[in-house]
């Protein structure tokens, strides 16, 4: 397998057959990665809180029959996560349970701290006390950095930071993990202790089956679904959006090419984000949503008194393209519409029209890919 031309019967070869842990398997993004590693044949073992919404995508699309295990614990619970690695003897383990709410930040700072610095540090003493080879992505965010507003997307070797709490809380997971691998999974011995740690860092991640507070087109499509105008608070912020499949394709390549090159190329930061110039402000967005959707209108609900939140924020993916040939494959604005579409079978069909739609997305982004 070389680094630049993956292909999915590569990605199949990786991890069909193999055993693979994801924390977080019941949230938004965990969902469908757990789809997604069932559907290239893993034997896929979940760890992690109940899903924390209702409705989730994990319910909905029924997440749970793809499982070949499933712990539900508080990732903070050591001995559990323990056990659960024990049981499962993961040859790949995807970290991906946080607290990924910015705003819930401010409410709960210190449980948001907990979880997600001291939860990495649980998940990777587990690594380390299982002594045994492993694949492992760290699942950041792109809020890592030291946000100084500026134009150009951030690269993977700029300064990390944090002025809220979630912010913060992901700054310091990756300089946990960077501690974890410099003090106990050194890249240059690799081929001993047979850790590979990296972490990721994505955009903003959109897509059907997210029904968390204070995300965008979640609220878009609940306000859109009773007919009611889309509250939108800060209209003029620029994010790098993208649909979930995309990120997850970068830390399925990513583990994939751990897997099969012990080479400590791999051992670092990687960000996974949109193309450049494909970001937009969240009036653009909400206004390709409500086109998408069929009609609908958004209101201004702005408020000079909410808590601070970065008004603009992109990624540089030049590292990614270049040493992992990994690019993204759909443009914002199918992304957008995609996600429309989500809403709309679920709404029309609740029963059913989820996991349908999961399988559509996965099914033309598989295409895509080819």
């Amino acid at each position: 397998m070389e680094s630049l031309d993956l292909t999915l019967a590569d990605l199949r070869a990786a991890y069909a057959g193999r055993d693979v842990l994801l924390t977080g398997h019941s949230g938004f993004k965990g969902s469908w990665l757990a789809l997604w590693l069932h559907r290239l044949g893993a034997r896929v073992h979940g760890f992690g809180s109940p899903p924390p919404t209702a409705p989730s995508n994990y319910e909905a699309s029924g997440v749970a029959g793809c499982l070949a295990s499933c712990v539900e614990a508080d990732l903070r619970d050591d001995a559990a996560l323990r056990r659960a690695f024990e049981a499962a003897r993961p040859a790949a383990v995807f970290h991906l349970a946080a607290q990924p709410i910015v705003r819930e930040s401010y409410r709960t700072p210190r449980e948001t701290f907990e979880t997600n610095v001291m939860g990495t540090v649980a998940v990777l003493e587990a690594v380390r006390l299982s002594q045994r080879p492993a694949a492992v992505v760290v699942v950041t965010s792109d809020k890592c950095y030291h946000n100084r507003e500026q134009a150009e997307g951030y690269r993977e070797d700029d300064p990390l930071g944090g002025k809220d709490p979630y912010s913060a809380s992901k700054g310091a997971a990756e300089i946990v993990a960077a501690s974890y691998r410099a003090s106990f999974f050194p890249p240059e011995r690799l081929a001993g202790h047979g850790v590979a740690l990296a972490t990721a860092r994505a955009g903003n991640v959109i897509g059907g089956g997210d029904w968390a507070a204070d995300r965008i087109l979640p609220d878009a499509a609940r306000a859109l679904s009773q007919g009611q105008p889309v509250p939108v608070r800060n209209p003029a912020s620029v994010r790098p959006w993208q649909h979930v499949l995309e990120p997850l394709s970068g830390y399925l390549t990513l583990g994939a090419m751990m897997l099969a090159r012990a080479d400590a190329k791999w051992c670092s930061a990687w960000n996974f984000g949109p193309n450049d110039g494909d970001d937009r402000d969240v009036r653009a967005l909400v206004e390709i949503f409500c086109k998408a959707w069929g009609g609908g209108r958004w209101e201004d609900r702005s408020d000079p008194k909410a808590l601070p939140e970065a008004k603009v924020l992109r990624l540089s993916i030049e590292k990614a393209r270049r040493d992992l040939g990994w690019r993204p494959r759909w443009s914002t604005e199918e992304a957008v519409a995609r996600t429309a579409q989500w809403y709309r079978a679920y709404y029309a069909a609740p029963a059913q029209g989820a996991r349908a739609a999961c399988m559509n997305d996965l099914s033309a982004y598989e295409q895509a890919w080819s």
